[in-house]
């Protein structure tokens, strides 16, 4: 019966990092001066009580990893590093410049491309250079990501000295076959040492990420992968499903063939191999494909209800507002999102001429922002429920019709305006998502946009 549901639900699907999702996006009727508006709404509602988070995206590696779908620019030329980070001081000053107060942010995250590429000078130029203009919420959590193989122990203790507790760092796979393959070569040796060296400083949050699904990669590779990952004991975990999606332009996955990688069923028992060993190890599943100690604040969110997923995935602090700074970043008003360009070239071009770099976006509808709430309730907490907002949407019988064969194969619960999703559902969240996606019933793609859903 569990493969016939793998068999059966394994298709195409967004990871809903948003809704709308990035496909979807009505960038016809979006403009810069929309996005603006939207922008300075959220930050009159949300600065003064909740923050705001920056995600700031530095996307410069020295190799390409063939498994990374993100946006990246490869070179090996560091005096690449002043230019870029006084572009991102510019373009975070055109945000100050927009708002009427001075910012207080609670988030800031660190993502790639490989920020530990850049010097700790740059890094610290960085982060000083925002709170010139602004200020820390008293609960304030600053996070990065870490490539073991060139974080030094002087990165960690600068960025903690700058307010950084939590960084993650992207394992992947121990396996010297599967590493050649997705040209990730990363001895368990420097995992270890960067990870002993954040503990030692003193972050309370350090996370391992870890991939199944990758090319040749077999069970008795992640039992090992897991084993290892179990000495050093980080308080999360994330478990990715490898996103196959090598039609989009500049990620790279071409390391291998199609037939190296595992399919279905065998891949789905990748996870639940490590899903039990995460259990038995004393972690608790959080959200999809996220794992965490007790003691992390992941978890407390968690039991909170305060869990929030946006473009940088879990976390514990939500914001109404993320402002997405850098090459192809992401920026979610609520009522918005905007990405900015996807080139270094343009990027510095345009915040060099005085302009915020966006060149696309949406503006959600009442209709859009309702069917979010949903989404993120599922994604989130693995419940949701409704009553006369309900009427708002056009078509949530629509909705509700497409639940009913997930309900007849267990995959949902609907009792009255409440649904939930059981434990043994999870792996299947994706999907129960998908039946709430308006935009997506409307027009089904007719080129490859998602990755498979299990």
């Amino acid at each position: 019966m569990k493969n016939s549901l793998i068999q059966k639900y394994n298709i195409p699907g967004p990871r809903y990092t948003s809704y709308p999702t990035v496909p979807y996006w009505d960038n016809e009727t979006f403009s810069k001066e929309k996005w603006i508006k939207t922008f300075k709404q959220s930050f009159i509602e949300s600065n003064s009580s909740e923050g705001i988070s920056l995600y700031i995206h530095l996307p410069f590696c020295e190799s390409l990893c063939t498994f990374c779908a993100c946006h990246k620019h490869i070179t090996k030329r560091h005096e690449v590093e002043d230019p870029y980070i006084t572009t991102v001081l510019k373009e975070w000053k055109l945000y100050v410049d927009l708002a009427d107060e001075i910012p207080v942010i609670k988030e800031i995250h660190l993502g790639g491309g490989t920020p530990t590429f850049f010097s700790t000078t740059q890094l610290k130029k960085l982060i000083d250079g925002i709170f010139v203009n602004a200020k820390k919420h008293p609960n304030h959590e600053f996070s990065f990501e870490g490539h073991p193989n060139n974080t030094s122990k002087e990165h960690l203790q600068t960025l903690y000295d700058l307010g950084f507790t939590r960084v993650s760092f992207g394992v992947q796979d121990y396996n010297p076959k599967v590493q050649e393959a997705i040209h990730r070569i990363q001895p368990f040796e420097n995992v270890q040492k960067a990870h002993n060296w954040a503990k030692e400083i003193g972050y309370t949050s350090i996370s391992h990420d870890l991939v199944f699904g990758l090319p040749f990669q077999t069970k008795e590779n992640v039992i090992y992968t897991i084993d290892k990952t179990k000495e050093l004991q980080p308080d999360r975990i994330s478990f990715y499903s490898y996103a196959h999606v090598p039609w989009v332009k500049g990620v790279g996955q071409r390391g291998f063939n199609e037939d190296d990688l595992p399919k279905n069923e065998e891949k789905r028992e990748l996870y639940e191999i490590g899903k039990e060993l995460f259990a038995e190890m004393g972690y608790v599943e959080i959200g999809m494909d996220h794992f965490a100690l007790p003691s992390d604040s992941l978890y407390k969110a968690t039991q909170e209800k305060t869990l929030h997923r946006n473009f940088m995935g879990y976390t514990a602090n939500k914001t109404q507002l993320m402002i997405g700074l850098g090459m192809s970043a992401i920026s979610d008003s609520w009522y918005g999102f905007a990405q900015n360009v996807k080139t270094v070239k343009e990027y510095e071009k345009i915040v060099n001429e005085g302009e915020i770099p966006v060149f696309r976006g949406h503006i959600l509808s009442e209709e859009d922002l309702i069917i979010r709430k949903h989404i993120l309730n599922i994604m989130c907490h693995f419940t949701t429920s409704w009553e006369e907002e309900a009427m708002l949407i056009e078509n949530v019988e629509n909705h509700l019709e497409k639940l009913e064969e997930m309900i007849a194969d267990g995959l949902v619960s609907l009792q009255g305006n409440k649904l939930t999703v059981p434990e043994k559902a999870r792996p299947y969240v994706r999907n129960i998502c998908m039946a709430f996606d308006k935009k997506l019933h409307q027009k089904q793609p007719e080129t490859k946009l998602f990755s498979m859903t299990i």
